[in-house]
């Protein structure tokens, strides 16, 4: 007596015939309803993940300092720019995810600054990043003097720091900041 030994190869094939007959025996009602579980398993779980999801973030600057912001970026996403003592504007639509964030700018000059020999500065920060809320579309960006800046998150064009012309202390921040030119 010889002993048949199966291949995992054989193995698939036979399993794949057999679900095959099983199908097959089945009632059109009951496959209807096999089909419709497994659709709507597969919607269910894209719609559950998908609310899991935060949604993508407008970066909103907010500039305190006597120097424009010629740009922007954090986590490598285009801020835009802002004027001196004053506000930019928004960009969209970016995913800003991370404990903590690299904010990189570029310190620009006012004519009068180019008069005096001003030159551009490249600077460079990471910053915990601020608790957010489901409903949050907006992470403020705000410039202070001294080379401070400062996250927010809101639903809104609201933000903490508005009228603010010095930065707020950190707590828990661990700032590094790095200069070059």
């Amino acid at each position: 007596m010889q002993k048949q030994v199966r291949t995992n190869k054989e193995f698939v094939v036979t399993s794949i015939q057999s679900l095959r007959n099983r199908w097959k025996s089945l009632s059109r009602l009951q496959k209807t309803l096999i089909n419709l579980l497994v659709w709507g398993g597969l919607i269910a779980a894209y719609f559950i993940w998908q609310h899991s999801q935060l949604p993508g973030a407008m970066l909103y600057v907010h500039n305190q300092t006597d120097r424009p912001i010629f740009s922007y970026f954090v986590n490598d996403n285009w801020g835009g720019n802002a004027t001196a003592n004053g506000g930019g504007g928004a960009t969209c639509c970016w995913r800003i995810e991370g404990k903590t964030l690299k904010v990189d700018w570029i310190k620009g000059r006012t004519g009068e600054q180019v008069r005096q020999g001003v030159q551009k500065e490249t600077l460079s920060v990471e910053i915990a990043n601020p608790p957010r809320q489901h409903t949050d579309r907006y992470l403020h960006v705000h410039f202070f003097p001294g080379d401070q800046v400062r996250l927010a998150w809101s639903a809104n064009l609201d933000t903490p720091y508005e009228n603010l012309k010095e930065a707020p202390p950190v707590f828990n921040s661990k700032d590094q900041e790095t200069k070059s030119q």
